[in-house]
């Protein structure tokens, strides 16, 4: 069980940090509503997402993409990006390096 706490981060989505490290970070956004959205937004860290459980579609870089339970992919640095969940669930997110911004 992660010591850090759940944040509420856009209307029906949490975020919880599972670890960190300087050097990386495991985060949890659970999507308890359809139509829940990650929005748009970009930053310096390069992201890799798995689902964990769910269906999402995904704009990166203006291309959609819908990802479900078992998926897993890349966003670069810098890229624009969000979703929207299709599906309730959780994904999990690692950030390189860490996201100071979640402390």
């Amino acid at each position: 069980m992660s010591d850090f706490p759940i944040v509420d981060t856009d209307p029906g989505v949490t975020r919880q940090v599972l670890a960190d490290h300087p050097d990386l970070m495991v985060v949890a956004f659970r999507f308890g509503e359809i139509g829940a959205e990650g929005k748009l937004h970009h930053h310096p860290h390069v992201q890799s997402t798995f689902v964990k459980s769910g269906k999402f579609r995904f704009s990166v870089d203006g291309q959609e993409t819908e990802y479900s339970a078992g998926d897993s992919f890349v966003i670069p640095s810098n890229a624009t990006h969000g979703c929207v969940c299709l599906e309730e669930g959780t994904l999990i997110d690692c950030f390189t390096p860490r996201r100071d911004d979640f402390l």
